[in-house]
């Protein structure tokens, strides 16, 4: 328990900018408040130069402590402004390094649901899965072969048959040179014609006569 009343709460940051910003408002105020005098008494001054010496001096005099407040003011006002720098800079780096402690800790609480042995074991899981699917798309495209298999040796020789009654067909289809057969007048025709009937007349004489030769030479033969 506290002796003397209640105890104070540490002030964040945001509440220390806010109470700083609020300090330098009112010394900004301040220091308006006093250029105001000092420009009150710099005209006394100026009205009591010639006519009044001694009140134109308490004037400048007034204007002179007036000054050297604003001094202190100013002076007040930039440690101020270099203090709410400070602490915006020190909120920034403590928001940053809160950011960061969320960060690792959500780094180390996934890390310890696992490990470099099950991270291993998952990718060998992985790459056995994709060869799996590689074997099975590969069974899928293969064509189905309906029947008992077919001796590839037996289709090639019966290939090579078409391929050789194909050749020779293309061969006997070829047609014969044609004839070349002169142009002979009529007259000519018939007398070519003549002469060859009598020429066929002759060789058949000849022949019958060689055949009864013959029929002579078996006869005596056969006599003996």
């Amino acid at each position: 328990m506290h002796l003397f009343g209640r105890a104070r709460s540490k002030p964040n940051a945001k509440e220390a900018i806010v109470r700083l910003r609020e300090t330098q408002q009112m010394l900004q105020k301040r220091e308006t408040f006093l250029q105001t005098k000092i420009d009150t008494e710099l005209k006394l001054a100026k009205a009591n130069a010639t006519k009044n010496k001694r009140a134109a001096i308490a004037a400048l005099k007034r204007k002179k402590q007036y000054e050297g407040q604003i001094d202190k003011i100013s002076g007040a006002r930039m440690t101020i402004e270099t203090q709410m720098m400070a602490i915006e800079s020190a909120n920034i780096n403590l928001e940053t390094m809160n950011a960061m402690k969320s960060g690792a800790q959500a780094i180390k609480e996934i890390h310890g649901s696992m490990s470099i042995e099950q991270v291993d074991k998952t990718m060998d899981d992985i790459r056995d899965q994709m060869d799996l699917a590689d074997e099975i798309s590969n069974a899928i495209a293969q064509p189905l072969a309906f029947g008992a298999e077919i001796d590839e040796d037996e289709l090639n020789a019966e290939l090579e048959e078409l391929e050789q009654e194909e050749l020779d067909e293309k061969l006997l289809g070829v047609e014969a040179p044609p004839i070349f057969v002169p142009k002979v007048p009529a007259a000519e025709i018939g007398t070519s014609m003549a002469r060859q009937r009598e020429g066929y007349g002759d060789c058949t004489a000849t022949l019958e006569e060689d055949h009864e030769a013959e029929l002579e030479k078996l006869r005596a033969e056969m006599a003996i």
